[in-house]
């Protein structure tokens, strides 16, 4: 495994850990001084800020990006509400492309309407169909541009309303069939939130390998969890085993950022320089 401890070179933020403090600009700012190298942006953040000026801020700083947050939401009551998903991924996709992200992640949807509170359809098989259906019409258009596509895997607490693709194997199974050739446009990110519980995690992310490992996030799960969106744990502070797992992503090739991506009332509250400060130290001694 790589040393983390002496330096930041393999940390990256996802700006949403700080979101509630900062805006966009001053997030950079943040963490240009801390020497990171990565951040993970927000679409709402970046269009606040502006594409093109956050495009120079980050180059004017040295700072890469380790994702873009985020497309997905493939799932619609009609064909005008799907339609209108693929077009906004679409502009999901040029946007990372201007940014010069690595991946786009995708948080691909659940039932329709779920997330407002209304769902108008029981039928997640049908959600998972029009998932398929979303992404294998977003890679056409990703291939073209060439801007890999991230599934993200959410954990079942949210299948009804985020995502319901579930499991790490679920992921690799629609990375399979929609991109047999392993071309590498197609792969996953990969939070510990939401697979640290899967038993068949270590062998799927083996199956995964480095071309399909775009992305790893890293947080902590709480005893008790709050709030199942917004109590996630400064990594060190719950009960995942982030040390072993991140032993199996190295081991099956992953060679990118460790992305801090917390959504967290008690880290919104606190001073953005103490919420960056400890993620750096627990990236350092807890990663």
């Amino acid at each position: 495994m790589r040393d983390f401890s002496q330096g930041v070179e393999h940390l990256s933020i996802n700006t949403a850990t700080v979101k509630e403090q900062l805006a966009l600009p001053a997030i950079i700012d943040a963490c240009a001084r801390r020497g990171i190298r990565a951040i993970d942006p927000w679409r709402d953040q970046v269009q606040a800020a502006g594409l093109q000026a956050t495009a120079r801020q980050l180059k004017d700083a040295g700072i890469g990006l380790s994702g873009y947050c985020r497309g997905g939401f493939f799932t619609a009551s009609d064909a005008a509400g799907r339609r209108a998903a693929l077009d906004d991924n679409r502009a999901a996709i040029d946007e990372a492309k201007t940014l010069s992200a690595p991946c786009l992640v995708l948080v691909v949807g659940a039932l329709p309407g779920a997330l407002q509170g209304s769902p108008t359809s029981k039928d997640i098989s049908l959600a998972r169909a029009h998932v398929y259906d979303g992404i294998a019409a977003t890679l056409d258009y990703a291939r073209g541009v060439g801007m890999p596509l991230a599934i993200e895997p959410l954990h079942p607490m949210q299948a009804a309303d985020r995502a319901c693709i579930n499991t790490l194997e679920q992921a690799l199974d629609m990375c399979d069939a929609l991109d047999a050739g392993r071309t590498g446009m197609l792969g996953v990110a990969l939070d510990v939130y939401h697979v640290w519980w899967d038993p068949k995690l270590a062998s799927q992310i083996a199956r995964a390998g480095a071309d399909r490992l775009l992305a790893f996030h890293v947080c902590d799960w709480l005893i008790p969890t709050r709030d199942l969106l917004n109590d996630r744990g400064m990594m060190g502070d719950g009960i995942i085993d982030l040390k072993r797992l991140r032993g199996w992503v190295e081991a099956a090739g992953y060679t990118g950022f460790a992305e801090v991506e917390i959504f967290s009332n008690r880290w919104w509250s606190l001073p953005a320089d103490e919420t960056l400060d400890t993620c750096v130290a627990r990236y350092q001694s807890t990663v």
